[in-house]
C-alpha cells in the first residue's frame, strides 16, 4: 500500500479493477476520501469507477474523492487558488470551436491569409505549445521556433500566441490546454501553494499512465514528491497517443523515477480468445521500446484471424458488410457487436456506403455529440456569459440569437473598440450613453434591450438553483419560444435537444445539491469538461460501430474487422522515417487486434484510390508480424519473405452472399460475380486496371499544362500510354476528362490538374 508501484495491465487484465479495489482498500484502512486523487482520462471511466467503489464501500463514500479526468480535477484546484494567477474563480473554459472562432478573429485583425494560417493548425501549434510547457512569451523568446515559423512561412504565428493568451485572460477564461499549463505554473511560482496539496494527498493514483504527456508527468511527480504513495495503471503496449503529446517514456522511465518502487504485472486477459491474445503477442513482440511481459488467456482457443484480400478499396467495403449481415444472421450477433477500425477517418465513406446499401444500422464512432450541437452551444452560451460576463467568445456568439438586429458590422466595431481599450465587450455596451464607438440611435437602443436581458439573469443568479436559473435563461432570452414555433422536423428536434439539456441539468442539481458545485458555475465546468466518450448518447445501441482505431482504445467487441491493412496506411506513410514512429503504428494495430473477444477480419486491398486513380498497394507488414499459425489466409501461402505467392481470386464461399470463387472468366473484365450477378468493378466511373496491363512509369516523363489539353487531342500518359481526349467538363481548376487509352482498350475518367498528360499532337 505505502510507496510506489507500477502497474502493467495488459490488454482485457482489468485494469480499471485493480484501481477500484486499491481504492476501496485504502478506504478500509481509515485513509480518508479527501486524501485519494484518482486521475483517469475520460469522466465516463472516473464516474464507473466511483459506482464501483459506492458499492464496496457504501456510504456514498466515492463523492468525496478527488477522482476525475486530469482537466476536471485540476480545474477544481484553480478555482480555488486563480486569483494568484490573475483570474476570478468563475473562469470559462474554451472548447476547440471557442479557441478557433478566436484565433479566426486574430487572423483577421493581423491582415493573414486564413489559407497560410488556417485556425485549426495554429490551435494545434498552440496547444503543442503549452503542453510542453512553453508560454506564449517563452515561444515569441525562442529564436529556434520563430525560425522554424519563419522558414515554414507563417512567422505570424508568435503574435498570434500572444494576442491569443491575452484576449483569454482578459475574457477571464482558460482553454483545455491551459489548465494543465497553469496547473504547473501554480506549482512551480508559488511554493506555498504546492506543499498544501503535497501535504494533503498522501495518495496518488493514475490511469492510463502510457498516455499522459510532459505537462501531466511533472504535476503528477510534484504532487508525489512527498509521500511518494503514487500507484501508477497502464499498458506501454498501448500507447498510441503520441500526436497529442503522449510520452511512452513516462511509463518506461517510471523505474528511474521512483528506483523503490514495485512492479506488478496483470498478464491474465479476460477479454480474447487464445488465438487473439497468441497472435497480439507475436505481434508486440517486435517492438524494442517496451516493458515485457507473456499475456495469456484461459478462454477458448477460438477461431484463427481471417486475412482477406479483396482486388479494390471498394469491394473491400462489399466484403465487410455482407460479412457483418451474414454472420449477424447465422450467428445471431447483435450489430451492436460488430466494429470496422480503420487508420484514418477518410476510410469512413465506402464502409459507411456499403452499410447503407445493405440497411445496416451503423453509427460513426466521434460524430457530433450532443454537446456540440448548434441549439445547445448556443444555449449554454447564454448561461456561460450570465456565470462570467467577461466571456467574449460566449457574447459574440448569442448577442443576436435569436435574431434581434444586431449584425456583424456592430459586433466587430464593439469587438475592436474593446480590443482598443481595454476593456471586455459587455463593459462597451454598458458604457454607450458616455462612450460610443459610433453607433446610431437604433443599434444603441438594440444592445441595450440586450444588456436588459442579461442583466435579469443576473438578478436571478443567487436566488435559483442551476436548473431553475436555466429555466428562466432560456425563457427570458427567447430560445424555447424561437424552437417551439419551429415546424421542420429539425426545428423540432432542437426544441427537444433544449429539453433534454434542461433535464441534464436537473438531474445535475439533483446530484450534487449539497456540493459545493451543484450551482451553475459548477455545471459549467462539469459539462465544458465532458470528452467526446463522454458525450455519446445510446440513442439506439444496436448499431454496427464504424470509427478509427485510435478511438476504440478503451473498447471491446465479440466481432473485429480492421481494415485497409496496407503499407503506407497502416503503418502510415508519415512513420516510416522512424523506429519510434514505425513501433507505435505496431502498438496501435496491436490495440485493434485486442479490441476482439471472438473474432478478428483483416481485409486489404490491392488497388486503392487516391486522387481519382487506381494505386497499387500491398499488405502491411504488420501482418506478417503475426505467427502463421494464428492466421487463416484462403488459398494462399506466404514465401519466406512473407509475401503472397497467389494471384488466384480469394474466395469467401462460405456464404452464397460472399464474392463467388472465381471471377466470371468469360465476362468483361471491368465486371465481377456476385451471387449470380453482375457487378462492374467501377468506382467513379473509373476503370480498375490490372496490374499486367499497367506499363513501368517512363524516366524524364515531361507533362503539358492542363489547360492546353482540349478535346480530340491525342496524348500519352506516364502508364497508361497513349489515348484519345472524348470529353472535357467542369472548370479550370476541376477539368475532368474523358480518355480512351488505346492499349488498355478502356475509358477513363481523369482530373487533368493530377492526370499529367503528354500532348502528343494539337488540334
Amino acid at each position: 500500500m505505502e510507496g510506489p508501484s507500477l502497474v502493467v495491465a495488459g490488454a482485457g487484465s482489468g485494469k480499471t479493477r485493480v484501481l477500484m479495489y486499491r481504492i476501496a482498500y485504502l478506504l478500509s484502512k481509515g485513509i480518508k476520501p479527501g486524501n485519494i486523487i484518482a486521475l483517469t482520462f475520460t469522466n465516463k471511466a472516473a464516474n464507473e469507477m466511483k459506482e464501483r467503489i459506492d458499492n464496496i464501500a457504501g456510504n456514498d463514500i466515492a463523492r468525496y474523492l478527488w477522482m476525475g479526468t486530469f482537466h476536471s480535477v485540476f480545474a477544481r484546484i484553480l478555482r480555488s487558488e486563480s486569483n494568484v494567477l490573475g483570474y476570478n474563480s468563475n473562469y470559462s473554459i474554451y472548447d476547440t470551436t471557442d479557441s478557433k472562432s478566436l484565433i479566426k478573429s486574430i487572423i483577421r485583425e493581423l491582415n493573414l491569409d486564413e489559407k497560410v494560417y488556417k485556425p485549426g493548425e495554429i490551435l494545434g501549434r498552440i496547444s503543442s505549445a503549452k503542453n510542453n510547457l512553453i508560454t506564449a512569451q517563452a515561444y515569441n523568446n525562442n529564436s529556434e521556433i520563430i525560425e522554424h515559423d519563419r522558414i515554414t512561412r507563417r512567422p505570424k504565428i508568435a503574435d498570434i500566441f500572444r494576442i491569443y493568451s491575452s484576449r483569454c485572460k482578459k475574457s477571464n477564461a482558460m482553454d483545455f490546454d491551459d489548465l494543465l499549463l497553469n496547473t504547473n505554473i501554480l506549482f512551480r511560482d508559488f511554493t506555498d501553494i504546492l506543499q498544501k496539496y503535497q501535504q494533503h494527498f498522501h495518495y496518488i493514483l493514475v490511469d492510463e499512465y502510457q498516455d499522459t504527456n510532459y505537462s501531466q508527468y511533472l504535476i503528477v511527480n510534484k504532487l508525489a514528491a512527498v509521500h511518494k504513495n503514487i500507484c501508477v495503471v497502464g499498458d506501454d503496449s498501448q500507447s498510441i497517443y503520441s500526436f497529442r503529446g503522449a510520452k511512452i517514456e513516462n511509463i518506461l522511465n517510471f523505474r528511474n523515477d521512483y528506483t523503490d518502487y514495485q512492479l506488478f504485472k496483470l498478464e491474465q486477459n479476460y477479454r480474447s480468445t487464445k488465438t487473439i491474445v497468441e497472435a497480439a503477442n507475436s505481434l508486440i513482440i517486435k517492438n524494442k521500446g517496451q516493458i515485457h511481459k507473456k499475456v495469456w488467456s484461459d478462454n477458448e482457443i477460438g477461431e484463427k484471424i481471417k486475412v482477406v484480400k479483396t482486388l479494390t478499396d471498394t469491394e473491400e467495403g462489399f466484403f465487410v458488410s455482407n460479412s457483418i449481415l451474414d454472420t449477424a444472421l447465422s450467428q445471431q450477433e447483435k450489430y451492436s457487436e460488430f466494429a470496422i477500425l480503420y487508420r484514418t477517418n477518410a476510410q469512413s465513406r465506402i464502409f459507411e456506403e456499403s452499410l447503407r446499401k445493405r440497411n445496416i444500422p451503423y453509427k460513426i464512432y466521434g460524430s457530433i455529440s450532443f454537446y456540440e450541437r448548434k441549439e445547445i452551444k448556443d444555449a449554454l452560451a447564454y448561461l456561460r456569459l450570465t456565470v462570467n460576463l467577461e466571456d467574449n467568445e460566449a457574447l459574440k456568439r448569442i448577442i443576436n440569437y435569436p435574431l434581434r438586429g444586431i449584425g456583424k458590422t456592430t459586433v466587430g466595431k464593439l469587438e475592436e473598440y474593446a480590443n482598443n481599450t481595454g476593456r471586455s465587450i459587455w463593459q462597451v455596451i454598458l458604457e454607450l450613453d458616455t462612450q460610443n464607438p459610433g453607433f446610431n440611435k437604433g443599434t444603441i437602443t438594440k444592445l441595450k434591450l440586450f444588456a436588459d436581458i442579461i442583466s435579469g439573469n443576473l438578478s436571478k443568479l443567487d436566488s435559483l438553483n442551476a436548473y431553475d436559473l436555466a429555466q428562466y435563461i432560456f425563457s427570458s432570452a427567447g430560445i424555447l419560444k424561437d424552437l417551439y414555433n419551429g415546424n421542420t422536423p429539425e426545428e423540432i428536434s432542437k426544441y427537444e435537444n433544449i429539453e433534454e439539456l434542461l433535464n441534464g441539468i436537473r438531474e445535475f442539481v439533483e446530484e450534487n445539491d449539497e456540493e459545493e458545485f451543484g450551482t451553475l458555475d459548477g455545471y459549467l465546468q462539469n459539462i465544458s469538461l465532458l470528452t467526446n466518450m463522454d458525450n455519446e448518447k445510446d440513442e439506439d445501441k444496436n448499431k454496427v460501430v464504424v470509427m478509427t482505431i485510435h478511438s476504440a482504445k478503451g473498447l471491446e467487441f465479440n466481432q473485429i474487422y480492421i481494415a485497409g491493412v496496407e503499407e503506407e496506411l497502416l503503418p502510415s506513410r508519415l512513420s516510416l522515417d522512424s523506429q519510434k514512429n514505425l513501433e507505435e503504428e505496431r502498438r496501435l494495430f496491436y490495440v485493434a487486434l485486442t479490441r476482439a473477444r471472438k473474432r478478428v477480419i483483416i481485409t486489404y486491398a490491392q488497388s486503392r484510390f487516391k486522387w481519382g486513380l487506381p494505386t497499387d498497394v500491398s499488405p502491411s507488414r504488420f501482418i506478417k508480424d503475426i505467427d502463421d499459425e494464428y492466421l487463416d489466409w484462403p488459398h494462399e501461402e506466404r514465401d519466406t519473405e512473407g509475401i503472397l505467392q497467389s494471384d488466384k481470386d480469394f474466395s469467401w464461399d462460405s456464404q452464397k452472399s460472399y464474392l463467388s470463387k472465381n471471377v466470371d472468366k468469360t465476362s468483361d473484365k471491368s465486371q465481377i460475380s456476385v451471387g449470380g450477378k453482375k457487378y462492374s468493378k467501377l468506382r467513379n466511373s473509373v476503370n480498375i486496371i490490372t496490374n499486367e496491363k499497367l506499363k513501368s512509369p517512363q524516366i524524364n516523363f515531361k507533362s503539358d499544362n492542363p489547360d492546353d489539353i482540349q478535346v480530340g487531342m491525342k496524348v500519352e500518359h506516364q502508364r497508361f500510354g497513349i489515348g484519345k481526349i472524348l470529353h472535357i467538363e467542369g472548370n479550370s481548376t476541376n477539368r475532368k476528362a474523358s480518355v480512351f487509352f488505346q492499349e488498355l482498350r478502356q475509358e477513363k475518367q481523369l482530373l487533368l490538374k493530377f492526370a499529367k498528360l503528354k500532348i502528343i499532337n494539337s488540334l
